[in-house]
């Protein structure tokens, strides 16, 4: 199969969907990847280091979509790249369509296979494309909150570990995921007074277990939530409903009461925001102020950290990317439920529910 792994054009995205080991190991199987110049840069990986994995570098984008039968990227189409796409060719990258109608009916105009990293679903109902990159928006949610807080950004000036005679900072994560816990074991190590909540009451069990009571574990319901977030000073939103749109569980009426200076960090923005004052921000201008709260909405907060996303995103997409080239996606799909789960549109048609539900469009089953 010919592969194709373009430079990410989105605002300030410095990762790359393949490392040139990834790269290695693609051509090691006989299949032809063709990269655009000077798209690793961004997380420190040089030309020469792809064309000695056996890379074939392109000099522009649209000769690398042209090339490829399958292209492999980060974030989503956007711009000039939502015209070179075409019938029949396989997008596989973090893809959010629950959040984006115009993204998935331009998806379903050019009859894509559009399998997104972020639903491919193991039979334990774990998402293991997503993991990796919701570990690493977990760590620094507590990092861009902490920045949040300070005066200069808006924040009341507060340091979340305080210091000897002046107590730490309350942080509330809303979601226990690999997120959330991310996010509540770094504010932990920061020491910070942390609070996690969770509709699954087995989850917070083991929650608590594992953080050896470091945090407080409260089961999520609209009045706790309240109650959570008028009395912390950093709020960090981990809702995830696997590729479905965020609930808006944090209300404006919530956002009025906190305290003016505290800070929400939306880590679910990708996926439209848990909280009803969220807007999408980008890294060069990532906070924005609504009712004396700053809030921080970055959607692709990996991309702050390159080099360590993209290796982490290459040692979980590589084995599916793989699969894919190897056997070509209708068997690649039939023979992998997890794989098949990632199917988001084909051939003009809308294959994953909460895609469907979210638009109100019908819902193909496809089968192979």
């Amino acid at each position: 199969m010919q592969i194709g792994v373009p430079k990410e054009i989105k605002s300030a995205e410095k990762r790359v969907a393949a490392t040139p080991a990834g790269v290695r190991a693609l051509v090691a199987h006989g299949h032809k990847v063709f990269v655009e110049k000077d798209a690793g840069l961004g997380s420190g990986f040089r030309n020469e280091e792809y064309a000695r994995a056996g890379a074939i570098i392109l000099e522009n984008a649209q000769d690398v979509w042209a090339e490829a039968e399958m292209i492999m990227k980060v974030k989503e189409p956007i711009g000039p790249e939502l015209e070179w796409m075409r019938p029949g060719q396989v997008i596989f990258t973090y893809l959010h369509l629950a959040a984006n109608r115009e993204l998935t009916e331009k998806l379903l105009k050019k009859k894509v296979v559009g399998i997104a990293y972020e639903t491919v679903q193991l039979e334990d109902g774990s998402l293991p494309l997503l993991s990796p990159m919701s570990e690493v928006a977990g760590r620094l949610s507590v990092q861009m909150g902490a920045y949040c807080l300070e005066a200069q950004n808006g924040g009341m000036g507060i340091l979340l570990s305080g210091i000897s005679g002046v107590r730490p900072a309350r942080v509330t994560v809303i979601g226990g995921g690999v997120v959330g816990y991310s996010a509540a074991v770094i504010a932990v190590g920061m020491g910070a007074q942390v609070s996690i909540l969770d509709n699954n009451p087995l989850r917070l069990r083991y929650l608590e277990d594992i953080s050896d009571f470091r945090m407080v574990t409260i089961m999520s319901n609209p009045a706790n939530i309240e109650e959570e977030c008028v009395n912390s000073h950093l709020v960090i939103g981990s809702v995830l409903i696997p590729g479905a749109r965020a609930p808006k569980l944090i209300t404006r009426d919530i956002v009025k009461q906190m305290m003016p200076g505290s800070a929400i960090v939306d880590v679910a923005i990708d996926q439209g925001g848990c909280c009803e004052t969220s807007h999408p921000t980008i890294h060069e201008d990532p906070t924005f102020i609504v009712e004396d709260v700053v809030h921080y909405c970055v959607a692709n907060m990996p991309g702050a950290v390159p080099r360590t996303s993209t290796i982490a995103l290459t040692n979980v997409t590589l084995a599916y990317g793989l699969e894919i080239a190897d056997n070509g996606y209708e068997k690649a799909l039939a023979t992998d439920p997890a794989l098949r789960k990632g199917l988001n549109v084909l051939n003009g048609q809308v294959c994953y529910p909460a895609v469907a539900e979210a638009f109100d469009l019908p819902c193909v089953d496809i089968t192979f």
